[in-house]
């Protein structure tokens, strides 16, 4: 969510804000907002694909700075869009807004988009640091809200709705939080962050006075996410606004003031909705009351309690038992052990593909793994298989149709999508999806394997934790178009085994004697990256072929995840690191003894070579 135009309005008039040293207390964190921070950092490269590694380094160093200082993150996700689907023509625009960003970096424009793969890589670090987080079933603010004001503590975001919430402990903008500056205090109580906190009471003395049950009319009436303008357009045309504020005189500050100013004199929110129908058509007057009404619920208390789930692990909404999902959908989906896309799919029959920088002129990098997608939604959606002698025709006609917003050159599309029809396994009357747990784990591997058009016994001699990625390379190299090439393929494998050298570098098993040859290699390796590039080109078909395989590997996460990973999560920090492997490929073009980069570690070299046979094979 988010009220247009506030926070730049906020920002300008500083008074509103109080300066707050944040310590020793609990911290309620926007987990969406907080990637979005943190993902875009002044030296992030956001043609690339995403720098997975650097990201999750910047996590660990932010909840470190936190835990240094006292303070007790609990992150809050968004989840699913919600069943009612209030915000699509919103997600319609931003994902068009994407798609223009995507195309300008394609070009060379600057510009920032986030990388595909960065609320998975997010999660997945929240999980090893220990960071204690939930994904809500929709749209979190409510449940920010609420569980903050049950402990009286700070949230942390960038949203402008926190500026409407009525929060006890009040609401710090991300850009106010200066978790890289900590300071230590002369007083006993130690190091602090230096933040700003929004003061409502500041704001609302500030009109008026304002009441501050106003507060929640004037975000809807000027417009956020689930609400936009037309609908009181007539009332702006109309109203004469205090301090010569008219609609169209001066700019949106210029209204969104005068609108606080009028608001100001009515004592509710009751009667300002009454003096605001008067200025419209009869007409329309109980339709606009209710938008009004309905609208401002969305910063009422939620019915979650979040720190239920904190406490006991329990997640109760009302929406989700409305909604009829199963109960370990429910549970996986509040654990992030399985993602929103997931529940979008289930409820709405209907998904977004978010673009990242491709070559404009080709298909959409996600048709590639519209196979995979199709499996996803025929076990969410319970596709049967049909009797052995029903027609092709009648088994077409009960398979379940989703509509996808892709990209379609330069503009946003919507397909519809048939679902897979699923083996008999799935289609057993005695494992619908609320029992889909209870199919034997080899089954649901599988399934898996069948569709990344894998054999188990070509992984075995992979790591475990790497063999839902290869299984992926193997996909994408099967079904890419135009086929990936060779150099390609060599340079994101030895990212792979890159990512494998720093883990055992920098986290060693205990149980095993670290081995000199893996040191000296690693050392290497980084003095090759800190070489000057030859040539930094950027080739856009490659960065295609690269976007591809993040497609495939996005949507191999999530049927594993909605199979019950029945093969390991690989590690995203370690898997998949955009600008080198663009950098490797370029090289290899020219330099093919770059694919001896980890010669000094035969283990290493080892691995290189087994994951390219399988690979190619």
């Amino acid at each position: 969510m988010g009220v247009q135009g506030l926070t730049g309005f906020v920002e300008e008039r500083g008074v509103f804000f109080t300066e707050l040293r944040v310590r020793d207390t609990k911290l309620v964190i926007d987990g969406s907002s907080l990637y979005h921070r943190l993902c875009f950092a002044p030296d992030a490269d956001f043609r690339r694909g995403g720098d997975y590694g650097a990201f999750a380094a910047a996590v660990r160093d932010f909840f470190g700075v936190l835990r240094a200082c006292g303070v007790a993150p609990f992150v809050v996700l968004d989840g699913g869009r919600g069943a009612e689907d209030r915000k699509l023509p919103t997600l319609r625009g931003r994902a068009a807004e994407q798609l223009r960003a995507a195309h300008g970096l394609s070009r060379g424009a600057g510009g920032c988009l986030l990388p595909l793969l960065t609320r998975e890589a997010f999660v997945q670090a929240l999980g090893r640091l220990g960071v204690p987080f939930v994904q809500c079933f929709a749209e979190a603010d409510r449940e920010i809200a609420g569980l903050a004001n049950r402990w009286g503590c700070p949230v942390l975001s960038l949203d402008s709705d926190f500026f409407v919430f009525d929060l006890a402990g009040g609401y710090c903008p991300l850009s106010h939080f200066q978790w890289q500056s900590v300071r230590a205090a002369a007083e006993p109580q130690g190091c602090y962050v230096p933040a700003r906190c929004f003061s409502a009471d500041r704001f609302c003395r500030h009109f008026g006075p304002l009441s501050k049950e106003l507060l929640p009319l004037f975000a809807v009436m000027n417009g956020n996410d689930f609400i936009g303008l037309e609908a009181l357009e007539a009332f702006f045309s109309k109203v004469r606004l205090p301090r010569g504020c008219a609609a169209g005189r001066g700019g949106k500050h210029l209204r969104l003031q005068g609108l606080l100013h009028w608001l100001a004199q009515f004592a509710d929110p009751a009667e300002a909705v009454d003096n605001v129908l008067k200025y419209l058509k009869k007409h329309q007057r109980e339709e606009i009351r209710e938008l009004l009404y309905t609208s401002m619920e969305d910063y009422a208390p939620s019915d979650v309690n979040l720190e239920d789930f904190f406490q006991k692990g329990c997640y109760e909404s009302e929406a989700a038992r409305k909604a009829d999902v199963p109960q370990w959908v429910f549970d996986a989906l509040a654990k992030g052990k399985l993602a929103p896309f997931v529940i979008n799919a289930l409820i709405l029959r209907s998904t977004f593909l978010r673009v990242q920088v491709e070559n404009m002129q080709r298909p959409s990098a996600h048709s590639t793994a519209l196979p995979i997608r199709q499996v996803i939604y025929g076990l969410l959606l319970r596709v049967s298989h049909g009797a052995e002698d029903a027609s092709p025709c009648k088994q077409t006609n009960e398979l379940p149709i989703v509509c996808e917003f892709d990209r379609c050159q330069k503009t946003l599309k919507k397909t519809f999508v048939q679902a897979a029809s699923l083996p008999s396994d799935f289609c057993d009357d005695r494992f619908p999806l609320d029992k889909l747990m209870e199919v034997p784990v080899s089954c649901r591997q599988m399934l898996l394997l069948d569709t990344l058009g894998v054999k188990m016994s070509f992984l075995e001699p992979i790591p475990s934790h790497l063999q839902l990625a290869v299984a992926v390379t193997c996909y994408w190299i099967r079904c890419s178009e135009p086929k990936v090439k060779l150099n390609q393929l060599k340079a994101l494998l030895l990212v792979i085994v890159s990512g494998e050298l720093q883990r055992i570098t920098d986290d060693p098993d205990p149980t095993v004697l670290p081995a000199e040859d893996d040191s000296v290699a690693y050392n290497e390796f980084l003095k090759w990256k800190e070489k000057k590039l030859q040539n930094n080109d950027f080739d856009l078909d490659a960065s295609h072929s690269f976007c591809q395989w993040q497609c495939c590997l996005q949507m191999g996460f999530y049927l594993n995840q909605l199979l019950g990973t029945p093969l390991s999560e690989p590690d995203l920090s370690r898997l998949y690191t955009g600008t080198l492997v663009h950098r490797l490929y370029q090289e290899l073009k020219s330099a093919p003894s770059v694919e001896n980069l980890f010669v000094f570690s035969p283990k290493m070299a080892q691995l290189y070579l087994v994951l390219l046979n399988t690979v190619k094979s």
